[in-house]
């Protein structure tokens, strides 16, 4: 049984590390996992660089990318649901801790979509409340590449050699 894991981890890593499945993969799960749907990039990005070292920027950027793109889709999911709710209701704003921190800092709390659990909502919620698309991009991008970057690189150098082969 040993054996046959240690055979499909190797040809997993294998097709991983080919530019066009690799990345395309990456780019795919990094995507799905910044919208409200509960799934990890990092596991995908670290076996993609694990497998050829070579790919680390590219995979970097193809993550952020497509993690940030993610994000815009959430930050745009947000912004119709407001629209939405707003037609049908007629409400006035609401006053949650949440939404005045948010506001407080503007596009700029967008650098923290990078935060586990409350990430993604986090662009929601910029969307709902309407604060400017294009910085809160930026943001969100430069917190997505800082995640990838750090957490691809101390995976890669805590996760010792011998526990891949």
């Amino acid at each position: 049984m040993e054996a046959w894991l240690a055979q499909f981890i190797h040809d997993l890593l294998a097709a991983l590390a080919l530019p066009q499945v690799g990345l395309v993969a990456v780019f795919v799960i990094a995507f799905v996992s910044a919208t409200l749907l509960p799934l990890g990039s990092e596991p995908a990005v670290y076996l993609v660089v694990k497998a050829d070292p070579g790919m680390f920027w590219a995979v970097i950027a193809v993550a952020t990318v497509g993690n940030t793109l993610g994000g815009v889709v959430s930050w745009w999911m947000g912004y119709g649901l407001e629209r939405a709710v707003e037609r049908v209701q007629h409400h006035e704003p609401s006053h949650s801790r949440a939404m005045r921190w948010l506001q407080r800092f503007g596009p700029k709390a967008c650098v923290m979509s990078w935060l586990p659990l409350v990430g993604d909502p986090l662009c929601a919620v910029a969307g709902w409340l309407k604060l400017p698309f294009w910085p809160c991009v930026g943001w969100m991008a430069l917190g997505k590449f800082l995640r990838f970057l750090f957490y691809t690189a101390a995976l890669i150098w805590l996760i010792p050699e011998s526990w891949m082969s």
